[in-house]
C-alpha cells in the first residue's frame, strides 16, 4: 500500500478500524456486519471531506509522494511501440529527461519528459529529476527530430527544478533553458504539455512551451519552491506551508488565471493510488487535444500558442501608467 501522508491519518485510522472489526467478525464469528456498515459509510464521508477540500500544501505534499506515478509510468500505459533516445550529441546523455519515439492510438508521436526515480537508487541516477544542460539539449533534439517528421510532441512535466550546480552551470544550464523556450515557442508541429507531479521554475518551463498545457488535479507549477519562496520573503524555510498558500502552484489556480488549458482529474487520494486508472484520465485529455490541434496547419499552430502566452497575465502601457502616476 502507498505511504501515507500526515492529513491522511483520521482516514487510515478508520481503515484499520473497518479491517479489525472483519478480522474479528471472521474469527469470532460474530456478526458485526451493521457496525462495519456504518463505519464504511463514515469513511466515504471523510474521505469526501478530507480529498475534495485539499490545501495548497496537501496538494505539493501529494505532488511530491514517493509512489507518484513518472514519466515512464505514464509511457507504458498511454503510448506503444516506444524507443528511447539518448544523449544530446554535444555532452552526454542525462537520464533525468527521458525521451523518444512512440505510437498513440497508431499515430506516431515523440514523447519527452522528466524522469525521476522511486528510490534512492534510481534517484542517484535520475538525479532526483533535476536535468543538466544537455538533458534538455537532447529534449530539444527530439522536438527538431519531430518537427521534421511532422510528428506531434508530447512533454510530462515533473521536476523540483534545473540542477543548480556548478557544473551545469559550467555547461551552459540558462543557455539550454533559454534556447528550449525559444525553440518550443516556433515549433510547427503540435506541442502538448502535461505537468504530472512538482512543475518547478525553469526547469519545468523548459518542457513547458505548448499549445496546450494540463496539469493533473493534484500537481503544482511555480517559478520557485514554497521552501525557497519562504527562505526569500521571510528568511525562513520552514515557513513552507504559508508560501504555498500565497503563491498560487495548484491547478484549480492556475486554471482560474488562466495559465493552463484544463486540470485533469485524480483518482481519489492521489494519482499513486491507481495507474491505470489515471493513465485513462490523461488518455481522455490527450486525445481531446490532439483533436483540436490536428487539424490545424502550420501558420495556425504557431498563432494558437502565440496567443495563448499573450493573455497571460496583466500588462500597462507605458503611457497609461505615466498618466496614472500624474493623476
Amino acid at each position: 500500500m502507498a505511504s501515507e501522508l500526515g492529513f491522511e491519518k483520521p482516514i487510515v485510522e478508520l481503515k484499520n478500524k473497518i479491517s479489525e472489526l472483519r478480522t474479528f467478525t471472521e474469527e469470532k464469528e460474530i456478526d458485526l456486519t451493521d457496525e462495519i456498515t456504518k463505519l464504511e459509510t463514515r469513511l466515504k464521508q471523510l474521505e469526501r471531506d478530507i480529498y475534495g477540500n485539499l490545501q495548497p500544501w496537501e496538494r505539493v505534499q501529494i505532488a511530491r509522494h514517493n509512489d507518484r506515478p513518472t514519466t515512464l509510468d505514464y509511457i507504458g500505459q498511454l503510448f506503444t511501440d516506444f524507443i528511447e533516445m539518448h544523449g544530446d550529441r554535444l555532452y552526454g546523455d542525462d537520464e533525468a529527461i527521458v525521451g523518444g519515439i512512440a505510437k498513440y492510438k497508431g499515430r506516431p508521436i515523440t514523447v519527452i519528459g522528466h524522469q525521476r526515480g522511486k528510490d534512492t537508487k534510481e534517484n542517484i541516477r535520475r538525479n532526483f529529476g533535476m536535468p543538466h544542460p544537455e538533458g534538455y539539449r537532447k529534449a530539444l533534439r527530439l522536438m527538431k527530430q519531430a518537427e521534421k517528421f511532422n510528428r506531434p510532441i508530447v512533454c510530462f512535466i515533473d521536476t523540483k527544478g534545473a540542477y543548480p550546480g556548478k557544473a551545469a552551470e559550467e555547461r551552459g544550464q540558462s543557455e539550454a533553458i533559454a534556447r528550449n523556450l525559444l525553440e518550443m515557442a516556433g515549433l510547427t508541429v503540435p506541442v502538448i504539455c502535461i505537468v504530472i507531479g512538482e512543475g518547478g521554475s525553469g526547469g519545468a518551463l523548459a518542457l513547458g512551451v505548448g499549445n496546450h498545457l494540463h496539469m493533473l488535479e493534484n500537481s503544482t507549477y511555480s517559478v520557485i519552491s514554497p521552501e525557497g519562496a519562504a527562505a526569500l520573503l521571510w528568511k525562513d524555510a520552514s515557513l513552507a506551508q504559508k508560501a504555498a498558500e500565497s503563491m498560487k502552484i495548484t491547478a484549480p489556480d492556475l486554471k482560474e488565471l488562466g495559465i493552463i488549458d484544463a486540470i485533469i482529474p485524480e483518482v481519489k487520494g492521489g494519482a499513486h493510488r491507481d495507474l491505470i486508472q489515471q493513465s485513462e484520465a490523461i488518455d481522455d485529455i490527450l486525445q481531446e487535444s490532439l483533436s483540436q490541434l490536428l487539424h490545424l496547419n502550420k501558420d495556425e499552430l504557431l498563432d494558437q500558442r502565440y496567443e495563448k502566452y499573450k493573455q497571460i497575465g496583466q500588462y500597462t502601457h507605458v503611457s497609461d501608467a505615466i498618466a496614472i502616476n500624474k493623476g
